[in-house]
């Protein structure tokens, strides 16, 4: 990528999907009007130059022959009244593969660039008009998957986060800046921050801090789904309730012992959360050696899943109990007895420490399937999602708000073991740091934005 903070060219690219009955390109630059403005010809034979902001024009784009590509709206935005903060015009056109095609390269023969992943959200954020954490909302907007994900990015680009931040650093600056004038006038003896009230406003910083960090556990299950391993012994019926769960035929099913041989994963949504569900290979002693690794893989998903869900037929053993119940410390254990149809399932008088959910099924008659994906539902514990709640999701604010809730902890313990006023003001700085690097407001080289804008899409 080229070094986006000294490219000043005019961009243009695909801003929808394509494939639909009509596309909008996006052009973005110092030169977007006057370029469009050489192969644009308006209805109204006004000249696109000298179109209002905010106005939408009828008219036809050209090739060099002057033979007509397209019949066209396009859309005038002028600095700083656009998504970039830059001069934009929009060419709104059908949607044909062929005319787009015609199109995009006619604009960059006249003085375009094609656009790089993200190029326009990052030319938004150096102009100042979202910053990093907005920028990146922008991404996980697109890739919403459920009502949760949506409601949490569309929160976090309108700046709800952002806002949080915000006054944390404000009240950081206070300390900072009581700190630092006392430290002017160490000399004369003078106090102007109480070290008790200091403490309880770092106190509180901490805590906020902190309950930031940890709704990312929260976040990074909604963003990439709440993982459900499916274990048991051979011939269970694991495969089947996954295809009663995922309402496809997605594993195949045989009486043969030892049919699932490696995982299979597929994901669903259940009260708008996204749940990866992974049956297993049926867990047994057995020869043979690919089956043998289909076991292996079945223990290492189980230490990966958030919740397990122990598919039997029969009575477990006292043995058997334990060897789950030590397997899943951590977690959420769902115990499903199968063919309640054919019989019933009595659970061992065994003292449970993880208190398992317990519940009978039919997966065969599909009896009882509903009654599972409440409990499944309720065993992620997913509080419920409004427009205005701030939950982390990216990886990158969790690892800052870390180091930020470190920073802060050092700044509790200097004040109450009396610290230097000089020590204490480097911890409030490098906290103020960390939290700025959220919001990008101390990132200022190419490779760091790169880095993050590298995953967007063409055209956003």
């Amino acid at each position: 990528m080229s070094d986006i903070l000294n490219d000043h060219h005019t961009i243009c690219a695909m801003a929808t999907a394509s494939g639909g009955a009509m596309g909008v390109i996006r052009v973005s630059g110092d030169n977007a009007i006057a370029i469009v403005d050489k192969t644009f010809v308006p209805a109204s034979k006004q000249s696109l130059q000298d179109a209002k902001a905010q106005s939408v024009l009828y008219g036809y784009i050209q090739a060099e022959d002057r033979t007509v590509i397209d019949e066209v709206l396009v859309s005038v935005f002028r600095a700083p009244h656009s998504y970039t903060g830059e001069d934009t015009v929009e060419i709104s056109c059908h949607g044909s593969a062929y005319i787009i095609k015609e199109v995009l390269e006619r604009l960059i023969r006249l003085g375009c660039r094609q656009a790089l992943p993200g190029e326009f959200t990052q030319r938004a954020f150096l102009n100042g008009k979202m910053d990093l954490s907005q920028a990146e909302a922008v991404a996980d907007l697109i890739s919403s998957t459920n009502k949760a994900t949506h409601q949490l990015a569309l929160g976090q680009l309108r700046g709800h986060f952002s806002d949080e931040l915000r006054a944390l650093r404000d009240k950081l600056l206070k300390i900072t800046s009581l700190i630092e004038l006392e430290l002017d006038f160490s000399d004369q003896d003078v106090t102007f921050a109480n070290r008790e009230e200091l403490q309880q406003l770092a106190q509180h910083i901490k805590e906020k801090i902190t309950r930031l960090a940890q709704s990312f556990q929260t976040g990074r299950a909604l963003k990439s789904g709440v993982s459900v391993a499916i274990v048991g012994k051979t011939n269970v019926g694991k495969s089947t309730l996954l295809n009663r769960l995922l309402k496809e035929e997605r594993a195949i099913v045989s009486e043969i012992h030892g049919t699932t041989r490696d995982v299979i994963e597929d994901t669903m949504q259940i009260r708008g959360v996204t749940f990866r569900f992974i049956d297993t290979a049926g867990i047994r002693e057995t020869n043979d050696k690919i089956e043998s690794l289909g076991i292996e893989r079945t223990y290492r998903k189980l230490s990966e899943a958030a919740i397990v869900i122990w598919m039997i037929d029969a009575s477990p053993t006292f043995s058997e109990i334990q060897e789950m119940e030590a397997r899943v410390k951590g977690k959420k254990l769902i115990v499903v007895a199968n063919k309640m149809d054919e019989k019933e399932v009595v659970l061992a008088d065994y003292p449970w420490t993880i208190q398992p959910a317990f519940l009978a099924v039919s997966a065969k008659y599909n009896r009882n399937i509903d009654l599972l994906e409440a409990t499944i539902y309720h065993a992620a514990d997913i509080p419920e999602i409004h427009e205005n709640d701030v939950i982390v999701t990216n990886a990158r604010h969790y690892e800052a708000l870390l180091h930020a809730q470190e920073s802060i902890g050092r700044v509790i313990e200097g004040i109450v073991t009396g610290l230097s006023g000089d020590l204490l003001s480097e911890d409030l700085r490098q906290c103020i740091h960390q939290l700025s690097e959220i919001t990008g407001g101390t990132i200022t080289t190419s490779d760091v934005l790169n880095s993050i804008f590298k995953d967007f899409c063409i055209g956003k």
